[in-house]
Parts: structure tokens; sequence; C-alpha cells
């Protein structure tokens, strides 16, 4: 099985949203709401809920996390060694199956950085 490319993941699961900001806009709308929310600079910046956000998406093993929150992360300016640290911490708190998906994680991440860096 091949690493997929999380820039198509993010963009085909965007596409397949559409149908739900449509139907269920309410739906749509709370959950952008409760990301806002969440994600706002507060006592934890931005840059470090995501890297909790990303170590949560290790640990429950959603690709689709992966690829929006490494996207976020490089934008932000989270740094290989960061990244690598929240890697460790996400697999200790998930244990083997965690590890595996750290692999994906840091795919994840250099694929944005790279289209990041041009």
């Amino acid at each position: 099985m091949s690493t997929p490319s999380y820039q198509e993941l993010t963009r085909d699961i965007s596409r397949n949203l559409t149908g739900l900001r449509t139907h269920n806009a309410d739906v749509m709308q709370g959950f952008g709401a409760l990301s806002k929310a969440a994600m706002a600079a507060g006592v934890l910046d931005e840059k470090t809920k995501e890297l909790i956000a990303m170590a949560i998406g290790v640990a429950s093993r959603c690709d689709g996390c992966l690829g929006f929150h490494a996207k976020a992360l490089v934008r932000l300016g989270a740094t290989p060694e960061e990244f690598r640290e929240m890697l460790g911490v996400a697999v200790y708190m998930g244990g083997g199956p965690s590890l595996m998906y750290a692999a994906h994680a840091q795919a994840a991440y250099d694929e944005f950085a790279k289209a990041a860096a041009g």
C-alpha cells in the first residue's frame, strides 16, 4: 500500500463535504464555529493547539486529520523538530498503532513542507 497524497486527500475531502455544506448547513456552520473557537489563540497559541490536534489525529488514525493539520502546521511554521517531538508523545499515548500512523503523519508534514518551499 502506497502512502496517499495528502494534498489530494484534503482537496477530495473538502470537495466531498459540499453536500453537507448545502444540505446540513447548520451542522457545518456549528462545526466551523467550534473549530474557530477551539483554535483561537489564548493561553495556548494556535501552533501548540495544532500540534495537539495532530497528535490526536495520529492516535485516532485519521488520515484526513493528518492532512489538514499537517498543512496548518506548515503554515504556522512548525519545525521538523517540533513535529517529531509531538509524534513521540502521540506514539507514547497511542502505542504501536500510533507508531504506524506517525509515519503517515511525517509523510503528510513533509509533503506540505515541500510544497510550501516551492
